[in-house]
């Protein structure tokens, strides 16, 4: 069992720069690969980013890359998104998410979610 939160969503203006993390709960935290979704009013939830449950590798949705930025510290149970030069169209709730699978980008393929962080990009 994982439990997830999320923090450091608000409210940044256009090209301004957030940093999310998100902390976990469970003794089997270092065996999941972990991702961060976003979803935005009207939108499905779209994958994002995810990182290797060793923390070597990360993969990305194509239009995330440059821009967007995963690591993961598993000393602290603790995953983080690295936002950088954000838009107005990055507006939306930010999720992560630990999957026992391995490189998945499908939301069905993760087993444990946050409760989210809004994240509000003005122009």
């Amino acid at each position: 069992q994982v439990h997830l939160v999320e923090s450091g969503g608000g409210l940044v203006q256009a090209g301004g720069s957030l940093r999310l993390s998100c902390a976990a709960s469970g003794r089997t935290f270092s065996s999941y690969d972990l991702g961060w979704f976003r979803q935005a009013p009207g939108k499905e939830r779209e994958f994002v980013v995810g990182i290797t449950w060793t923390g070597d590798s990360t993969y990305y949705a194509d239009t995330m890359k440059g821009r967007f930025t995963i690591s993961r510290d598993n000393a602290k149970n603790t995953v983080y998104l690295q936002m950088n030069s954000l838009k107005p169209e990055d507006t939306a709730v930010y999720y992560c998410a630990a999957s026992s699978r391995v490189r998945r980008t499908v939301r069905t393929a993760y087993d444990y979610w946050g409760q989210g962080t809004q994240v509000t990009v003005s122009s």
